[in-house]
């Protein structure tokens, strides 16, 4: 299999690494803007102490694997 070389003799990153990044990359921006949603719909409905730390907690996870897929799946495209 060969692999591409850069301007400057550097060998680019594979396919996979390309879309492994850009699931990283989505992940903490989607988890990143989990946070505030999190905290906003959790106080909305009542939540309080570890019950409104348990729902930021799944907010984020849920925000972060969404925009983590969207984002490697776009990564995927671009290969």
């Amino acid at each position: 299999m060969l692999v591409a070389v850069g301007p400057h003799g550097q060998s680019q990153p594979s396919c996979f690494s390309r879309v492994k990044m850009g699931f990283v990359m989505g992940c903490t921006v989607g988890m990143a803007a989990g946070v505030p949603f999190g905290i906003f719909s959790c106080l909305r409905i009542g939540m309080r102490g570890r019950e409104l730390m348990g729902g930021i907690r799944k907010t984020m996870m849920q925000s972060g694997g969404t925009f983590g897929t969207f984002t490697a799946i776009g990564m995927g495209i671009r290969c």
